[in-house]
């Protein structure tokens, strides 16, 4: 019996809340990590870390323990997926936050580096090792206002390419763009001041038309894929461009 047991960040909203419930409804054990916890009632597939992931000393103490070792003890899959991530600071570089933007780079940057090499070391005995990286297409594409998100999720992307050169057949990794998805930070991305995102009206239209994704949808994608034999043929993927 292969048994799969996932880490998974930012699990309790949008798109980590939606993964969380699906991976559960399949009978995965989800160690969830996050600055709060769930409002679900106690579930027995489901862990839960109370974490500042931005905070990259509280991260590391808590990788010092034993409790990834022993969470993902016994199991013949080891899903990392790497979830949690935020969009400011947005704006012009001059009217940048020096803090914030330090702590957006621990969030989006730092948090998923360590961790995936930290699943990595605990999980020698697993016989599949899978990494996810949640990614976005401002990894790919540039857009004005959002140096520090596209800047964040492009260093993901190329870390998966990297990673993959290291050629380990027990370990595969991918950074995978979910599409636009119906979540909070699309709340945020629309009421932005134009001056801070001059491309705010092509994501209200993505939400007038309907263009986008529900977290349930998007999840399903991202974990049908994370789950598949084709899962790290390439280290970069959208989940719109599959099949």
């Amino acid at each position: 019996m292969n048994t799969i047991k996932a880490i998974l960040t930012g699990h309790t909203r949008g798109l980590g809340a939606a993964l969380a419930s699906h991976m559960l409804s399949r009978g995965i054990a989800v160690l969830g990590v996050s600055r709060t916890r769930s409002n679900t009632p106690a579930l027995p597939l489901l862990q839960e870390v109370e974490l500042d992931l931005a905070n990259a000393a509280a991260l590391g103490e808590w990788l010092g323990t034993e409790t990834l070792a022993r969470f993902v003890d016994g199991a013949h899959t080891v899903l990392l997926i790497n979830n949690a991530g935020m969009l400011q600071p947005v704006g012009a570089i001059e009217g940048q936050d020096v803090n914030a933007i330090g702590h957006s780079v621990s969030l989006n940057v730092a948090a998923p580096l360590m961790l995936s090499a930290a699943v990595a070391a605990a999980s020698p005995a697993a016989a599949d090792r899978r990494i996810v990286h949640i990614s976005s297409g401002a990894a790919r594409n540039a857009y004005p206002g959002w140096s520090i998100y596209c800047a964040t999720k492009a260093a993901l992307d190329h870390h998966a390419r990297a990673v993959a050169l290291d050629n380990n057949r027990a370990l595969r990794i991918c950074s995978v763009a979910p599409g636009v998805v119906d979540t909070d930070m699309q709340a945020e991305i629309r009421g932005m001041g134009l001056e801070h995102f001059p491309l705010r009206e092509k994501f209200e239209e993505l939400k007038r038309n309907g263009q986008l994704s529900t977290p349930a949808d998007a999840a399903r994608k991202v974990l049908d894929y994370a789950l598949s034999d084709t899962f790290g043929d390439t280290p970069v993927v959208d989940v719109r461009d599959l099949s």
